[in-house]
């Protein structure tokens, strides 16, 4: 192209570049103007579906809008959290994802369909959902420290989990590597099919969410020893952490984040994040986060992005030393 000609055409492209910035400023000062999706990548009912629905909710009240959850299950996450990284980044489509298809499913699958450090605009952690150390009621062990001697004296003793790569799995890993015990792992399908022979004293052990166990607690079928983040839990005060139990470096646990396709406009990341930051303090969400075992946070954008980096690098390390083939 001649000097004349691009001379001729550089007058329209800045105006078409004006126009732009004009059309993007104006999208961000008037957003949200129409409801907001957030992909869901696991079934209804769950209580990271349940957890996100109750501040989704909250978050409507400031932004002025509702939010749309469309459940999108599948292999482990995978599935709906893809599908959100390849959404328009205009702040329209948001996706609720957590330690498995941000951090831990990048070791445990050999294909993911996106790249969690990358394809992503995180806006933040919004729940902690520590496992419970869970053992039947009837063995002997009342303390942790009494626990591991136990299982030391017992080895291969069986442990219960909705699968393969789930939390209350890698938790049972990680143990196992922190303590020198030897465990079984038996993987379920779902919870249903794993509380009666928690119950029996066939799986007498798991690394379990709050809601999962809580009746077998409260009707003493089953015994907390430790909760495993490194702050007790709100709703079961008398439980020690797994730190205070005797057992130090051993922390695990569930968590949820609200994250935005990459490129999307860093004012609406801040009109996100002010509204989660605001809904996770409101009382009601905080009760009703608490009967799901989960603990409320909001640490932030930048939070989050480092947060996601480091619990790669922790859950790789654990998984390869166990030699968990890549599905």
């Amino acid at each position: 192209m001649s000097k004349t000609k691009k001379l001729k055409l550089l007058p329209i492209v800045l105006a078409l570049s004006v126009a732009s910035v004009i059309t993007t400023r104006a999208q961000v000062t008037d957003y949200p103007n129409r409801p907001i999706q957030v992909i869901v990548p696991f079934a209804g009912g769950s209580a990271s579906d349940v957890v996100t629905r109750v501040l989704l909710q909250e978050m409507s009240k400031s932004l002025g809008q509702n939010f749309i959850v469309e459940n999108r299950p599948g292999a482990g996450g995978n599935t709906g959290t893809a599908t959100a990284a390849k959404a328009s980044p205009n702040g329209y489509t948001l996706v609720m994802s957590t330690s498995g298809p941000l951090a831990a499913n990048k070791t445990l699958f050999k294909t993911l369909g996106y790249e969690p450090e990358k394809d992503f605009a995180p806006i933040s952690l919004f729940a902690i959902l520590p496992n419970v150390i869970v053992i039947n009621s009837k063995l002997p062990p009342k303390t942790l420290t009494e626990f591991i001697a136990y299982a030391k004296a017992n080895p291969k003793l069986n442990y219960g989990s909705v699968g393969v790569g789930s939390s209350q799995h890698l938790a049972g890993v990680y143990f196992e590597q922190i303590t020198g015990v030897q465990l079984t792992h038996v993987p379920y399908r779902n919870i249903a099919q794993y509380t009666p022979d928690l119950i029996a004293g066939a799986v007498p052990l798991g690394f379990q969410f709050l809601p999962n166990v809580l009746g077998m607690l409260q009707s003493g079928d089953a015994r907390a020893l430790a909760v495993t983040s490194n702050q007790r839990m709100t709703a079961l005060p008398d439980v020690p952490t797994t730190a205070e139990a005797g057992l130090k470096n051993y922390e695990t646990f569930g968590w949820l984040a609200l994250l935005a396709p990459a490129g999307t406009p860093k004012p609406i990341i801040e009109k996100l994040y002010n509204a989660l930051a605001e809904g996770v303090k409101s009382p009601a969400v905080r009760a009703r986060f608490i009967q799901f075992g989960a603990e409320p946070v909001s640490p932030g954008p930048e939070e989050l992005q480092k947060f996601i980096v480091s619990e790669t690098a922790k859950w790789r390390d654990i998984i390869q030393k166990a030699g968990i083939p890549p599905m």
